[in-house]
C-alpha cells in the first residue's frame, strides 16, 4: 500500500462527535465541527455532520471549496478573519464569518449588498490569548458600527483560548463573556444569538458542574478528531484516541555506535540533528520527514525512541527491533502532526468505514448556522 499514508477511521470520528454532541447538548451547547486540521477532507466533514454538529468551520477558502464541490450543504463559518480579497467568495460560500476589523466588515457588507444578500457576522473577542479580538472597552462603540453596515447582521459573539498564548479558559472568562453579550443587548439593541466560547480547551469548563451562562456553542477539532485535550495534551474520557494514524516505509534498519559528540555547526537546528544515545543502538529510517508531518507530534509503539528528523526522513531507535527494511511503523499524532500530514501531497489519506455513515450530507437540507440542538 501507499506510503506515507495516513489512515483515517471515520466510524471514530463520527463516535467522537456524537459523543461530544449529547454530553454539551445536556448542557444547552452546541458543537461546531472544525475542520481545517484535515484541510476539508470532506469524508470527514460529513463523518462530524454525521455525529450531530450543528455546522462546520474553517479558516482557508480552500477547504471551503472542496467541502461545497464534494455537495455539503450544512453551514460553513469562515473562522479565520476573511481576507479583502476573497470576499465575493466568503459571501457566496460561506453563512458567517468571524471578525475583527472595521474595515473588513465594510467590504463584506458592500460585496453581499452586490450580490443581493446579507452575510452574519461573529465578532472575536480579545480574551488574553492574544491572537485575534476586539477589546472589551471597545466592543460597544464596535458592534454600533457594525449593526449601521448596510450588507451584513450581527448573529454573535466568541472568544479564543490556548490557541497562541496557551490562556486556559476559566469558570470567570466564562461568565465575562455571558456578560458581554448581555452588554451588547442592552448598550446597542441587537439580540446576541450565538455565544461561541471557544474551542476544545472549553471542554473541561463547558462539562463541570458550573453554570455556562450564556455560552452556547463552542468550536471543537482536536477533540473530535483527536479525542484530546490540547492543553494537558491527554485523552477524554469516552473518546477515540486513534481516528488517524500515519504509516511509513523502513528504508533502513541497522545497528549504529552511538553518535560521536561534536560542536553542531548550526544549533538552530536542535531536535533535526542526531543526538547521542547509548539505550537504544538499532537505527531504524522512516520514508517521511519534516516535509511531510511535525515529526516532533509523532507517537511511537511502545520500546522505540524518536532520536531525529530532516525533510525526507525520520531515524527511531531501538534496544530490540525485529523490523527489515519494507515494513511500514505505524505512528500516532499529535495536532500539530496531523495538520502537517494532512496537507502534505505526498501523504496519501486512506479512508475507512465510509459505509457505516447514515446517508451523504449532499442531500441534507441547509439549516441556520445558528440553530441549537
Amino acid at each position: 500500500m501507499t506510503s506515507p499514508r495516513v489512515e483515517i477511521d471515520l466510524g471514530k470520528i463520527q463516535a467522537n462527535a456524537r459523543c461530544l454532541v449529547r454530553r454539551l447538548g445536556d448542557r444547552g451547547i452546541s458543537v461546531t465541527g472544525v475542520t481545517k486540521a484535515v484541510c476539508g477532507h470532506p469524508d470527514v466533514a460529513e463523518a462530524m455532520l454525521d455525529g450531530g454538529v450543528v455546522g462546520l468551520a474553517d479558516a482557508r477558502i480552500a477547504n471551503l471549496f472542496r467541502m461545497r464541490t464534494a455537495g455539503i450543504n450544512y453551514p460553513i463559518s469562515m473562522i479565520r478573519a476573511p481576507l479583502l480579497s476573497e470576499m465575493k467568495d466568503v459571501i457566496q460560500h460561506c453563512d458567517a464569518s468571524y471578525n475583527t476589523e472595521i474595515d473588513t466588515i465594510l467590504k463584506l457588507g458592500a460585496a453581499a449588498k452586490k450580490l443581493g444578500t446579507s452575510h452574519n457576522l461573529i465578532l472575536m473577542i480579545e480574551t488574553g490569548d492574544m491572537r485575534e479580538g476586539i477589546l472589551q472597552e471597545n466592543l460597544n462603540n464596535f458592534v454600533t458600527r457594525v449593526i449601521a453596515t448596510p450588507g451584513v447582521a450581527l448573529k454573535g459573539i466568541a472568544a479564543n483560548f490556548a490557541c497562541m498564548g496557551n490562556v486556559v479558559p476559566t469558570g470567570r472568562d466564562m461568565a465575562m463573556l455571558s456578560r458581554l453579550a448581555t452588554q451588547v443587548k442592552g448598550a446597542c439593541g441587537p439580540l446576541v444569538e450565538l455565544v461561541s466560547g471557544g474551542g476544545s480547551a472549553n471542554l473541561p469548563w463547558a462539562l463541570g458542574e458550573g453554570s455556562t451562562g450564556r455560552v452556547n456553542n463552542l468550536r471543537l477539532g482536536e477533540a473530535i478528531l483527536l479525542g484530546t485535550d490540547p492543553v494537558t495534551g491527554q485523552p477524554i474520557t469516552g473518546l477515540h484516541t486513534d481516528a488517524f494514524t500515519l504509516f511509513a516505509e523502513v528504508i533502513e534498519t541497522r545497528v549504529k555506535p552511538s553518535a560521536r559528540p561534536h560542536a553542531s555547526i548550526a544549533p538552530e537546528l536542535g531536535m533535526l540533528k542526531l543526538v547521542q544515545s547509548d539505550a537504544y543502538r538499532t537505527r531504524i529510517i522512516l520514508a517521511v520527514g519534516q516535509q511531510d508531518t511535525d515529526a516532533s507530534g509523532l507517537t511511537f509503539p511502545p520500546g522505540i525512541a524518536f532520536i531525529g528528523a530532516t525533510s525526507d526522513h525520520t531515524v527511531i531507535g531501538t534496544s530490540n527491533s525485529t523490523m527489515s527494511v519494507g515494513s511500514e511503523m505505524k505512528m500516532g499524532m499529535n495536532y500539530g502532526a496531523l495538520t502537517r500530514a494532512m496537507s502534505a501531497p505526498d501523504v496519501a489519506k486512506i479512508v475507512h468505514c465510509k459505509k457505516m455513515m447514515r446517508g451523504s450530507s449532499r442531500n441534507r437540507e441547509s439549516h441556520s448556522v445558528l440553530t441549537l440542538v
